[in-house]
């Protein structure tokens, strides 16, 4: 018993030596300080998304932590632990559950899905590691966070991925995504789609300038038509909030597609937008019904907003830049409306009850048309410009040949990882049910080439 004891200590004693150890945050977390030869202080962000591979993620944090975080994971409250990955320690960072109300949906213990509460009761939470933790640490890889999703509604595991992957596909800033599989205190949690933060990182990767502002869900113009407000794109801003905004960019396109035309709003959308780049996204996004998107306009007793997208202002090209986020709930309804909440009732351009809220969908939730929005509007009128990229599309990334192979060759790397989650949890999907996934997933973007 001795002799065991005295092993443990060395082993404990030379991981923390190997790792820089300088002492302990007050909850007990290592503080590793970087020798400055770490590869992710060296290596770039392309190295951690190769599609070719299948990282694993290793979280360590107190037992006391992690029930702190299982009791309310909706709080969204970081607690301090560590990250191993690629056998390199960080720490401390912070970690927490994330999601909106679709990732905690059928996860926590609350009965009112629409407004999550309650405690963890799903294996699989989709969780976000920041790792400039109190400024201890600047970048991974040069990534300032690494989030996972859950996957929770997406059996076939995919949706994530391939979205975002015939989004880039077709010339469209998106983030960059592949499979990980993580780990929590030496326990295997699963398979997770790994999906780059859209932030100051992103937009210094994706544009000639990512200096400039980023909104998150504040579209330009209200309900009404009006250019937005300061307050609410304040509320918005991701980027620069620490020198204030200066939005006078979005502000002049609301304020000139207000003051625009029918003769002339395809051309202030032109001079404010990369247009080829804005009708790919609504491309994409209305062939693979990604309606919970930005051209799902929710209404509820008091307004109408769209969801889940983020606004890039380019200060290099003054160009404003639409970004696509969250699809979840891609794919469910190309086939039928397959889902109660998301699905869209028009069609890309059409209007609907005069523009003013109406009730769709299995539960007669109320949405407004999205092209009852000048922005939206303008957009549709390229038609032709729409036709073509629909065409590239289709016979492009989407065609049956590339993309039913780039589907296979992820089922394959995801394989193992999947069929060891079944093993080791309940509520994990099982093989033969998610090859069934997969096969209904090809049949939907084969009704939706062909539509």
């Amino acid at each position: 018993m001795k002799s065991k004891i005295i092993y443990i200590l060395i082993g404990l004693f030379s991981f923390y030596s190997c790792k820089k150890t300088t002492g302990f945050t007050s909850s007990g977390v290592p503080i590793i300080i970087p020798n400055g030869s770490e590869k992710y202080l060296n290596y770039s962000s392309d190295s951690i998304f190769n599609e070719k591979n299948l990282p694993s993620f290793y979280i360590e944090l107190p037992e006391s932590s992690l029930s702190y975080l299982d009791a309310n994971p909706a709080a969204e409250q970081f607690v301090e632990g560590a990250l191993t990955f690629n056998d390199e320690t960080i720490s401390p960072i912070g970690i927490r559950y994330k999601g909106s109300i679709g990732a905690f949906v059928g996860g926590l213990s609350g009965e009112d899905w629409g407004n999550p509460s309650g405690s963890k009761t799903a294996t699989k939470l989709s969780m976000k590691f920041k790792i400039d933790w109190n400024g201890n640490h600047s970048t991974f890889y040069d990534l300032k966070t690494i989030q996972l999703h859950s996957m929770n509604l997406d059996k076939s595991q995919m949706h994530d991925r391939l979205g975002y992957w015939l989004f880039r596909n077709m010339g469209v800033p998106a983030p960059r995504t592949i499979h990980a599989k993580l780990y929590i205190n030496g326990t295997y949690n699963g398979l997770f789609a790994f999906v780059e933060q859209i932030d100051e990182q992103f937009a210094n990767y994706n544009f000639s300038s990512g200096s400039g502002n980023l909104y998150k869900e504040v579209w330009p113009l209200n309900i009404y038509g009006q250019v937005q407000s300061n307050s609410n794109l304040s509320e918005g801003l991701v980027t620069n909030q620490m020198i204030g905004v200066n939005n006078a960019l979005i502000k002049q396109f609301a304020g000139d597609i207000v003051a625009s035309n029918i003769n002339n709003l395809q051309s202030v959308i032109e001079n404010y937008m990369n247009t080829n780049q804005a009708i790919a996204l609504a491309v994409v996004d209305r062939t693979i019904r990604n309606d919970d998107g930005p051209f799902h306009w929710y209404c509820d007793e008091y307004e109408c907003n769209p969801h889940n997208f983020f606004w890039y202002e380019d200060p290099s090209t003054n160009k404003i830049h639409l970004i696509p986020w969250d699809l979840d709930n891609a794919f469910e309804n190309i086939i039928g409306n397959f889902n109660p909440v998301t699905p869209i009732a028009d069609s890309w351009g059409d209007t609907t009850n005069n523009c003013n809220p109406f009730q769709y969908g299995e539960w007669g939730l109320h949405q407004t048309s999205a092209a009852c929005d000048r922005i939206v509007g303008g957009l549709a009128k390229f038609t032709d410009r729409f036709a073509q990229l629909k065409d590239s599309l289709v016979n492009g990334p989407m065609s049956e040949l590339v993309v039913n192979a780039k589907i296979d060759e992820w089922k394959q790397q995801i394989r193992n990882a999947t069929i060891e989650a079944s093993n080791t949890h309940t509520d994990a999907i099982d093989l033969g049910s998610w090859e069934d996934e997969l096969n209904y997933l090809k049949d939907q973007l084969n009704h939706a080439r062909n539509n």
